[in-house]
């Protein structure tokens, strides 16, 4: 295991006979951090080479955020990436990647980069896009990992890659979770105990999507065999006294009758956890939701077809915490909320699933019960 603090030491570092991946982190690794480690070792092989980089950069916090008291656990973090399966961590200071300081010329996230993450945090994705940069031209790497939890930092990384003609592969892994559901993260370790317990809301809410969404896919799927007979069947049933069957024909017929709106329920089952999580103590503060298209991140309509990401960011005490669900619509299985491969519309990412110690931590929950009568709205589909 080879620690390396300079550029010159990282150049030095002898390559070996098969790829060279990068895991780049900010340190205060754990489980999710270490699941990228591994991932990457599966890819690169016994005869590749796995680089580790610790870097906290400063171009991506923005006034008030937390540079200062961000954990820095250097000597667990070295401990954690070679139990994962590294070869050597990379861990510069500030001067050794801005030398000259903080650089006059830096990439720019386009309009990608001014949505959602973007629009809360002005300038951060430039600062991501500029030392992701630096560290791939460092590092020289065939495979480069990221989270599948920063989605929209994956997307503009990937787009960086492909418009800028970077001779790496950008591959996405899957999102790991406490057995609760929370998706982990090094600023975690800032909750207390019930601030901890009202962050279970984001995750919550996106899980509630994906039923929802299962269950109305699974109504139009239903419909779609016995449209006017569901309706025939409903109004037998209601004549005998059969009134959950007759509900279920019922909304079995509407879901024929009505166009597709999937993508308005899902919103409305996630933003009815979120709201709930407002009036707790303490309260949940949102600050999006929004479910967009992985190719641009801007919001889809009712008549989309193929992936989409659900993304939520709120802070709960003075924590700021995101997350993001990938859901498929218009598909002919239910979304399911496994992720597959992230799109990007220039160049795939290919995506590595979890090990299977990880995958176990994905949550799951039956789907949402469909409503008894028709609904008004998409609010009415999901309260």
């Amino acid at each position: 295991m080879t620690l390396l603090h300079t550029a010159a030491a990282l150049r030095d570092l002898p390559r070996r006979s098969g790829a060279r991946a990068v895991v780049m982190t900010m340190g205060a690794l754990h489980e999710g951090h270490a699941t990228l480690v591994r991932a990457a070792r599966r890819r690169a092989g016994a005869q590749g080479q796995v680089v580790v980089t610790v870097f906290v950069n400063p171009l991506q916090f923005g006034a008030g955020e937390d540079l200062d008291r961000y954990p820095r656990t250097l000597d667990a973090d070295v401990e954690l990436a070679l139990a994962a399966g590294a070869d050597a961590v990379f861990a510069p200071s500030v001067d050794e990647v801005y030398p000259g300081g903080e650089p006059q010329v830096r990439i720019t996230a386009g309009p990608m980069g001014t949505r959602l993450e973007g629009a809360s945090r002005p300038g951060h994705f430039d600062g991501v896009l500029t030392v992701v940069a630096k560290l791939l031209h460092l590092t020289a790497p065939d495979l480069a990992f990221f989270g599948e939890k920063d989605a929209q930092q994956l997307a503009v990384i990937t787009r960086m890659a492909a418009d800028l003609n970077f001779p790496v592969e950008i591959i996405g892994v899957s999102t790991v979770r406490e057995d609760d559901g929370l998706a982990l993260s090094s600023r975690n370790r800032y909750l207390s105990a019930p601030e901890r317990r009202t962050a279970l809301a984001l995750s919550a809410a996106l899980f509630a999507a994906r039923d929802r969404l299962t269950a109305e896919e699974a109504l139009r799927a239903r419909a779609a065999c016995t449209a006017h007979a569901a309706q025939d069947r409903s109004a037998a049933l209601a004549a005998l006294g059969e009134d959950r069957a007759a509900a279920d024909a019922h909304a079995v017929a509407y879901a024929a009758a009505v166009p597709r709106h999937a993508p308005s329920v899902a919103r409305a089952a996630a933003r009815a956890v979120l709201e709930d999580a407002a009036r707790l103590d303490p309260p949940l503060v949102l600050d999006y939701l929004a479910l967009v298209d992985p190719s641009d991140f801007t919001e889809i309509s009712d008549a989309y077809v193929g992936e989409a990401i659900l993304a939520v960011a709120a802070k709960v005490g003075t924590t700021r915490l995101i997350d993001n669900l990938r859901l498929t619509f218009g598909a002919e299985s239910p979304a399911s909320g496994a992720a597959s491969g992230y799109r990007d519309d220039v160049t795939p990412v290919h995506q590595e699933a979890p090990a299977p110690d990880s995958a176990a931590r994905e949550r799951s929950a039956p789907a949402t019960a469909v409503p008894p009568t028709p609904p008004t709205g998409p609010l009415g589909a999901t309260r």
